[in-house]
């Protein structure tokens, strides 16, 4: 009988030789007559429902996890990558979900998305979480608008969570005189929190603080956390094999940086998000990196900037989701 860990060196073998064909050609992202986040929004259409997985699912080990694939989706409702990614099976873990830069009105057609990805099914038989975007401008966007653009997708009109929770961008890596920034997204934390347990107490919130970088470890402080996961890198496939890793995915001032492994107990704390990735082969590279850093979630891309989250990878996201759950 084969040991867990051996039926999952097996599994990453037979995944590896089946990523090494050639990735299927996949469609533009849009066409040049969609709207793109920042300009109109688009008309609602009817969404097909997500599939099922396309292999066993398995469920997560105690004690040993595989990586999870979390992707931010920067375009609207109807947007060719958000199609594909509705298509995909396995599905990615999380999806971020941008309209306008956060600011647009998240209404039906949006709605409509969401309810969809979240109807997939990830590696791990669990459904695809569904976050909404928030950008913070390092702390310092006024707190009303953060809580406005927060009750834009939680407090809609027909009173139903239609998301899991917020992912909130240009976060402060910093922990800001007597630990006042660190307090300041910990306030944002508690208010999602609050907000989706006054529309469905039982449902689970999940909140992303996205630095982009090593976070102080004030962030993670027992009693004073700021969010469940933090983006601890953000940047190109040459920057992460090369001297972009900072080493570590927390750091103090005292004690510099460090994997930050014994504040992430359950292995899913921290995010990374890789850009310009050049091959299917460095994708996988790229996820096994993540894993071996600590990472919990990843995400890797052949798109560039300015925007490298608006259209899928040369390699589609099913090869990736189906890798990333090999590695454990």
């Amino acid at each position: 009988m084969l040991t867990t860990r051996t039926a999952r060196a097996l599994y990453a073998v037979l995944v590896t030789a089946v990523l090494a064909a050639p990735a299927p050609s996949v469609c533009s992202a849009a066409s040049s007559t969609e709207s793109a986040p920042g300009h109109s929004a688009p008309s609602a259409e009817r969404l097909a429902p997500a599939p099922g997985p396309t292999g066993p699912i398995r469920a997560r080990i105690p004690g040993v996890r595989g990586l999870e694939v979390a992707v931010p989706a920067y375009v609207w409702a109807n947007d060719q990558m958000l199609n594909e990614l509705t298509a995909t099976g396995p599905a990615a873990s999380v999806v971020v979900l941008n309209p306008g830069n956060g600011d647009a009105p998240f209404g039906a057609p949006w709605q409509a998305r969401a309810d969809v990805l979240r109807g997939g099914t990830t590696t791990n038989g669990e459904r695809t979480k569904v976050l909404g975007y928030v950008h913070t401008d390092h702390g310092n966007r006024p707190p009303a608008e953060v809580r406005a653009s927060v009750d834009n997708y939680l407090k809609t009109a027909d009173g139903r969570l239609h998301v899991d929770g917020i992912f909130f961008d240009v976060v402060s890596r910093d922990c800001g005189p007597a630990n006042a920034t660190r307090d300041l997204y910990a306030g944002y934390h508690r208010y999602v929190e609050e907000a989706m347990q006054a529309v469905d107490p039982d449902a689970p919130d999940l909140v992303v603080d996205n630095p982009g970088t090593a976070i102080a470890d004030c962030y993670l402080e027992p009693g004073h956390r700021t969010a469940d996961i933090f983006v601890t890198y953000e940047d190109t496939y040459a920057a992460y094999t090369g001297g972009g890793w900072l080493g570590g995915n927390v750091f103090n001032e005292t004690t510099g940086y460090r994997p930050g492994t014994e504040l992430d107990p359950s292995g899913t704390a921290f995010w990374h998000l890789i850009h310009d990735v050049p091959s299917a082969t460095a994708m996988r590279a790229a996820l096994q990196t993540a894993f071996t850093r600590g990472a919990g979630y990843a995400y890797a891309t052949s798109t560039a900037m300015p925007n490298p989250w608006n259209a899928t990878p040369a390699w589609a996201f099913g090869p990736q989701t189906s890798y990333a759950a090999a590695l454990g």
